[in-house]
C-alpha cells in the first residue's frame, strides 16, 4: 500500500473534513488557544469562522483549526502575529 497517496487512505476523507465544523469553545479546547485570542485573530482576518446568523456561535472547520494550530506554533517559535499570519497564508517571500 502506498502511504504517500492520501486518496488510498480511507482515514483521509477531505470532503468529510471540510463539512465538519465545531464551535469556538471546542476549537479552544482542541488548540489550547483562548477564545478571546481566536476572536482577535478573526478580527485581524487571519482566520475565518462560519456564522449562521447574528448572535450565533462562531463555527470553525478543519482547515481553520489547522491554521490556528500553525499560527500558534509560529508564535511559540518567536514569530510576531503579523509574520505568523503571513506565513500561514504561504506568502512569505523568504520561503
Amino acid at each position: 500500500m502506498n502511504h504517500d497517496n492520501h486518496a488510498d487512505n480511507p482515514f483521509m476523507d477531505f470532503d468529510l473534513l471540510r463539512k465538519l465544523v465545531v464551535g469556538i469553545g471546542e476549537v479552544s479546547d482542541i488548540t489550547g488557544v483562548p477564545q478571546r485570542q481566536i476572536r482577535y485573530w478573526e478580527e485581524k482576518g487571519i482566520i475565518q469562522s462560519y456564522k449562521e446568523g447574528e448572535g450565533t456561535t462562531r463555527k470553525y472547520d478543519y482547515l481553520s483549526i489547522k491554521k490556528i494550530l500553525l499560527v500558534k506554533e509560529l508564535l511559540d517559535d518567536g514569530f510576531t502575529l503579523d509574520a505568523a499570519a503571513k506565513r500561514s497564508r504561504g506568502t512569505d517571500e523568504n520561503d
